[in-house]
């Protein structure tokens, strides 16, 4: 099938050495560039970040150190970059929240104005969701073929939701499960301790402001101190703990953030 285009059209995605816009930046960018009259231009590069890239990030990416010494800095191809984009319009999956800000900011970091606002801009994730429903009549009738009446009480909620459970479990036994990332996670078994670590492992509050990292370690997942060791950051900033106790943060995090505070000063 081919898209009828008034502008070109950069599809693009970005590897990074993390997911904070802010302080992460990018490792490998690869541009397709569709063109209105049905030629397609692609254009890539691996980058020096920088910064180091942490090994949970190169177990996703597979793009070590090693892979990016001797690659040219953002800043060194952000005008080659600029003219590739220049009178094209944007797409990817998860562009919006993602993949467009960090690039922005790489732009802005190197000096060069990238004007995203002219700019039409088309997410396929947004389109799955909005035509993919994650709704629990849409779970309802795709997992058990039929529609779901009485939705929205309680008790007819609870019904469909324990079918639902049942149905998913009898699909999928057996098969592996992977991130968005297509790392392996885990597999599905009507086991719920194997459920359970598959739906929410790795978090600590129930608003998931702290989560597990890699090595099971506490670390913050909003803010400043986004993916720092909870612990390191008392040590560093001791007022950043009163400040969380003191805001507009649930008493489950609170909570969760006292016992850790406790659990630092027994070391």
């Amino acid at each position: 099938m081919k898209l009828n285009l008034r502008n070109p059209l950069c599809i693009f995605d970005l590897e990074t050495t993390g997911t904070n816009i802010t302080q992460d930046r990018i490792i490998e960018i690869a541009v397709i560039k569709l063109m209105p009259n049905g030629e397609t231009i692609r254009k890539a590069n691996v980058l020096n970040p920088t910064i180091p890239i942490l090994p949970e990030s190169t177990a996703i990416h597979g793009i070590s150190p090693d892979d990016v010494k001797d690659k040219p800095t953002f800043k060194e191809v952000a005008k080659d970059y600029i003219r590739f984009f220049e009178g094209a319009d944007l797409a990817g999956f998860n562009v919006l929240k993602f993949d467009i800000p960090m690039l922005v900011e790489e732009f802005l970091r190197a000096g060069v104005d990238f004007d995203y606002g002219r700019k039409k801009i088309v997410d396929a994730q947004k389109i799955f969701h909005l035509m993919e429903k994650r709704t629990l009549a849409a779970a309802y009738r795709f997992y058990l073929n039929k529609d779901f009446e009485n939705s929205h009480t309680a008790e007819a909620d609870t019904q469909a939701t324990m079918e639902v459970l049942l149905a998913q479990v009898a699909k999928y036994e057996g098969q592996d499960v992977v991130d968005s990332l297509d790392k392996k996670i885990g597999r599905i078994q009507n086991d719920v301790e194997t459920l359970s670590k598959l739906t929410s492992s790795g978090m600590v509050d129930l608003a998931c402001r702290m989560v597990l990292n890699s090595k099971g370690e506490e670390v913050f997942n909003f803010g400043k101190h986004k993916n720092k060791l909870v612990t390191a950051v008392f040590k560093e900033e001791p007022s950043y703990y009163d400040w969380m106790m003191n805001g507009d943060f649930p008493l489950d995090t609170k909570r969760k953030l006292t016992e850790i505070k406790l659990r630092s000063f027994k070391k």
